[in-house]
């Protein structure tokens, strides 16, 4: 069973950078692919970026493809996400997710672990 943990929380004025940061524990981090979503008031949880076991693969929703970047550190068992030019409808909580299986082939990542997740709120 792996533990997630968001953080990175913050209020930030459009344009702004934001890194968030999610620390994995209880597994074998390496092994799995590793993605973030989020959910805004009213609406479903939507993908927002994926990274594969290896980290040779990213995948981005188009609605942040160009702005925000996914990298993970295997040695801190950490994903990070990046986000650059924030815009008010990046406001979210945001969720780490793990995959539920290892060496999942790019793309293919199942996500069924969840963290906690985190605030973002991007205001003038």
């Amino acid at each position: 069973q792996v533990q997630l943990a968001e953080s990175g929380v913050g209020l930030v004025q459009p344009g702004v950078s934001l890194r968030l940061s999610c620390a994995a524990s209880g597994r074998t981090f390496s092994s799995y692919a590793m993605g973030w979503f989020r959910q805004s008031p009213g609406k479903e949880r939507e993908f927002v970026a994926s990274i594969s076991w290896s980290g040779g693969r990213t995948y981005y929703s188009d609605s942040v493809k160009g702005r925000f970047t996914i990298s993970r550190d295997d040695a801190r068992n950490t994903v990070y996400l990046q986000m650059n030019s924030l815009k008010p409808e990046d406001t979210a909580d945001y969720y780490c997710a793990a995959d539920r299986t290892p060496y999942s082939l790019p793309g293919a990542a199942d996500f069924g672990s969840w963290g906690q997740g985190t605030q973002v709120t991007v205001s003038s």
